[in-house]
Formats: structure tokens, sequence, C-alpha cells
């Protein structure tokens, strides 16, 4: 009879200890579970979601058996949409789900603790438009916002750049970065990025050169690259020309700005008339003096040092060669520049172009 007492006496308190503790029971169960995708999956956060949602999204994805497993450790963590981070996510096949969710958690740097990063590359933009417009094919960022926050005047001033000048902020190149980067936190790096090409001695070769200011050296590489994109041989010595040019006071004369100052869906013409030299804009090399108020477009950052590190020479006209190599005839005097743009203008007229 003891016995029986004794063994009732533990039934009653494993039933009562089960019963109280049935809430971690069922806990530990479901943080022991794991994904039931079979592929890894690419899965997106891009605006604040509850943990409802999430388990929505998942089970929707074909990752969870029962949401209900991933909402009781979810809710054991203290997710919600506070601190479930946006971003892109690998969801690995057969993974725990409290590693799942803790990489959802956001962190103290702001990113989710299994948040990606992706390759935002820009590349041949003409102006910050269709940079913000490559940026955005990449990463979470809406390129209007981005176009909105980088022309604001507080951005502009903090930075110290014009809307003329703010292109040349911007290296080409491809960056790493969180998707759900935000526009502050983009122009935030890409300012970083500035910094570190602008080093004091590139810094000191700007005055060496005869310029100003990095922004002009930014704007005499733009007009470097539009005329020469296909024979990066010939930078530094198209650089060491216009540069001899703002030495001496005289008019740059570039065919590319005169075209600049066309609506953009003219700007690409082979051949350059006069009535586009006659242009009144100032961008027009050929009616304003000095270098313009900013970039033509954002050029590759080995012609920024190709200006830094210009040709040392006489020339002061250049005129492409009458063929399809991609080179030019450079000269020291107009009349040897003459003769070589009227061979060109004859090879023109035979090859049919206008």
């Amino acid at each position: 009879m003891k016995n029986k007492k004794t063994w009732l006496i533990v039934l009653v308190v494993i039933g009562l200890s089960a019963f109280l503790l049935r809430g971690k029971i069922a806990l530990f169960f479901a943080s022991e579970r794991h994904t039931i995708n079979q592929e890894t999956l690419t899965f997106y956060i891009d605006a604040p979601m509850k943990l409802e949602s999430l388990a929505d999204s998942l089970f929707d994805k074909g990752c969870l058996k029962r949401k209900g497993d991933l909402i009781l450790v979810g809710e054991y963590k203290g997710l919600d949409e506070d601190n479930i981070a946006l971003g892109k996510y690998e969801i690995q096949p057969g993974m725990n789900l409290k590693t799942l969710l803790n990489g959802f958690t956001l962190n103290s740097n702001g990113n989710g603790n299994g948040e990606l990063e992706v390759d935002v590359t820009f590349n041949n933009c003409l102006d910050v438009y269709e940079l913000a417009g490559k940026v955005a094919q990449s990463c979470m960022v809406d390129s209007t916002e981005l176009i909105e926050y980088l022309l604001s005047d507080e951005t502009l001033n903090h930075y110290g750049f014009t809307e003329e000048t703010v292109g040349t902020l911007f290296l080409p190149n491809t960056y790493r970065m969180f998707w759900d980067v935000t526009p502050e936190s983009f122009i935030q790096r890409m300012a970083k990025e500035y910094k570190r090409f602008w080093n004091p001695h590139r810094v000191a070769r700007v005055k060496q050169i005869g310029l100003e200011t990095q922004s002009e050296v930014v704007t005499i590489a733009s007009i470097v690259y539009a005329e020469q994109n296909r024979k990066p041989e010939e930078w530094p010595r198209i650089a060491g020309l216009y540069l001899n040019r703002v030495r001496r006071g005289m008019l740059l004369q570039s065919d590319p700005t005169s075209l600049f100052c066309l609506p953009p869906g003219e700007r690409k013409q082979r051949r350059v008339l006069r009535k586009h030299t006659q242009l009144d804009c100032p961008y027009n090399t050929y009616k304003y003096p000095g270098v313009p108020p900013g970039p033509i477009l954002i050029p590759p950052s080995k012609v920024i040092e190709a200006v830094l590190n210009a040709e040392e020479h006489n020339y002061i006209f250049m005129c492409a060669k009458p063929e399809y190599s991609g080179l030019h005839n450079f000269s020291t005097t107009n009349a040897q520049h003459e003769r070589y743009a009227a061979v060109y203008r004859r090879w023109l007229n035979e090859q049919g172009i206008r």
C-alpha cells in the first residue's frame, strides 16, 4: 500500500511538472526542428515584418512544416518587427530554426546576423541619374530616393559639392554592401571611398598639374574619357594636351563638351559641326574658357590617375586618325592640326559618315 502511494505521488509530481513545463518542453522540441527546403533558397525582407508574417512567408516558400514552431521559438527570442532585420538571406536545407531566426535578428551594427552582402556595380555612367538606376538594380535602394537625397541641399553642403560637381564623388567600381543599403549609408560609403582615393599624394598633385580642385581633375578626366574610351594608352597624352591648354589660358575646344549641351538622346554623334560648337552652354568649351562646371560623364578612376600623371609634351591639338583604329594624331601647331583635320574630314565623307 505504501509503495502504491509513493508511486502515485511520483506520477502526480511528474504530471504536474510536465503541465507546468509544457511550454518549455514544446519550445525545446520546436527549437530543434529544421527547415524542410531541399535546396538553398534566397529570401528577402524588404519591409518591417511581424513574426507571424515572417512565418507565413517562410511557410509559403516551402521552408517550414509548421508555422507554429517558428513562432514559438521567435516569441521566446523576443522577435518582432522592430528587431527582424531587413536584408537578403540564404536559407540552407535542413537549417535549425534557432540558427535561422538568429540570422534574421538585428545586431548592434544595424544588420541581420546572417544578412548577406551583394555586389553593387556602376560603370560607364553619364551622370548621377544613370548611376542611381544601376545601383538600384543591385540592392533595395530606390533610385528616385537616392537622387533626392544626393541632390538635397543638406547632402551637397555636408560633403562640399554642388549639383554640377557631385558626380565627381563617385569612383566607378564594384562594391560589396548590404542589400538593404539606404541612400544615406550608400553616400556615406561612397564618401569613404572618395577620401581613400584622394590621399595626400593625389591631393598634392592637383596644384602641381595646374588645377585647383579634385573636381576639376575629375572633370578633365571626363573629357579625356569622352574623347578616348577605347585606347587607354592615349589617356596620359590627351590629359597632357588639355592641361597644356589650361596652363596657357586657351579654350579647351573639346568636341564632347559641345555635344554635352545637346539633349541626352542627341549626344552620340560622330561629326561635330559648327552649329554644335556655337551652342550657348557653360559646358561648351568652344565658347567658355577654363574647366567646365562639372564632369560630362563619370570617368573610371584610372582616367583620373592618367590626368594626375599626365604626359609632358607640347601638344595642344588632336584629331582622330582617318581609320577605325580609335587613335589620334597630335599637333603642336594649328597649321599641322588643320592638315590632319582635312584628311580626316575627307575620310568621313568617303565613309558616308554625317
